[in-house]
């Protein structure tokens, strides 16, 4: 399984799929993240962590255990 935290800086990626229930599965819905998105990577944080995601137009920033959720697509 492909995941969003392993990514290259500067590719385009499509979702899959969102591990995660609750409250996290909502805001993640709510930030775009549904399946058939186009994902690009942006660049990481100066510790490697966060990392900036453009997701349909708005720069997101997701933490490894967040983006780690997510099932990609290349």
């Amino acid at each position: 399984m492909n995941r969003l935290d392993q990514a290259p800086i500067g590719s385009h990626v499509i979702v899959d799929n969102i591990h995660s229930t609750g409250l996290l599965r909502e805001r993640m819905l709510a930030l775009g993240l549904t399946k058939g998105a186009k994902v690009e990577v942006i660049r990481r944080g100066p510790s490697g962590d966060p990392t900036i995601y453009n997701i349909r137009g708005a720069m997101i920033a997701l933490r490894w255990e967040e983006a780690s959720l997510v099932s990609i697509n290349y």
